[in-house]
């Protein structure tokens, strides 16, 4: 690997760690904060929305948690134990958030149910609607940030933690809608609208735990990547075809092995420099990612494809 690449490759994965240790942070205090004056809240309130959001908050610090501590797991750089690194403990992280909410979520669909067959009315309405708006301004602050990370490093981590707050939002809005409905008389909708809270967190659960279980199950990258990952190929100079591609994504770093076919009669020296452009080109596309490039004369790549069909 040539000096400019593995500097690139260094500079990268600083920029990563700045980034996703600054989001996974500010996550874990906001939510920290959220938990606290909801709980509040909720003593006020006896709401089954506002319990619908404080569960959620909760669910979010342990996701908030998880993640802070999976992420610094996961840039710990490869060693002779882990000697692909430590990236698949971001997933690992997101498999396990992933059941304690779908649990969480049913234990609150239960609660909501019993509060509406007893029926009651919500007390306080005032300090529900006052904290359910200093959550929102909270939370739209955080999500900024984990904006910026995620644009600055398109970590899967931070992208699951980012959509957990940006439903937060919208929890929120329906906590403050649920309680002026009940200060007006319709007492029900506090519950039903704990029970959509709910079936919608489950449903988010099991999105991130069917993703994180792909990861873990070493998924290839998406078509479009591949696709990307062909033509930068083929653009190299030198390059007459390539086969034998393999991806895969552990947290921060993207696995990408190929096999590029050269002119039978190239020089050793020359085959290597060519796969050194290839090495080089796809590393410009993909920062930090591990790539391997095999070289094969054309006429192995012919006597392969043949014995294959």
């Amino acid at each position: 690997m040539c000096t400019g690449t593995v500097a690139n490759q260094k500079n990268y994965q600083q920029n990563y760690a700045f980034w996703v240790r600054l989001a996974s942070t500010a996550s874990v205090v906001v939510a920290i904060t959220l938990i606290s004056i909801k709980l509040f809240a909720w003593f006020q309130t006896e709401s089954a929305s506002m319990l619908a959001s404080l569960t959620d908050s909760i669910l979010d610090s342990g996701a908030s948690i998880f993640s802070f501590f999976a992420i610094r797991y996961a840039l710990q750089p490869a060693d002779e134990e882990h000697r692909f690194g430590h990236g698949k403990a971001e997933s690992l992280a997101a498999l396990a958030q992933s059941a304690f909410i779908a649990g969480s979520s049913m234990l609150l669909i239960f609660h909501s149910v019993q509060q509406f067959m007893q029926g009651g009315s919500v007390p306080k309405v005032g300090y529900g609607i006052a904290v359910s708006g200093i959550a929102i301004v909270i939370t739209f602050v955080l999500i900024v940030i984990q904006r910026m990370a995620i644009q600055h490093t398109n970590s899967k981590a931070v992208q699951a933690d980012n959509l957990h707050y940006q439903s937060d939002i919208l929890l929120n809005l329906a906590v403050i809608v649920a309680l002026i409905l009940s200060s007006y008389g319709w007492l029900w909708a506090d519950s039903i609208f704990a029970i959509g809270i709910a079936v919608y967190l489950i449903i988010g659960a099991v999105r991130i735990g069917w993703d994180a279980f792909q990861a873990l199950m070493d998924r290839e990258l998406s078509e479009d990547l591949q696709e990307q990952i062909g033509r930068i190929t083929m653009a190299v100079d030198g390059v007459r075809g390539f086969h034998g591609l393999r991806t895969r994504e552990a947290g921060p770093v993207r696995f990408i092995q190929l096999h590029i076919e050269l002119a039978n009669e190239l020089s050793l020296l020359r085959a290597h420099a060519i796969a050194d452009d290839v090495e080089a080109q796809l590393m410009k596309a993909f920062p930090g990612a591990d790539i391997i490039v095999h070289m094969d004369p054309e006429i192995v790549a012919v006597v392969e494809g043949s014995l294959k069909r």
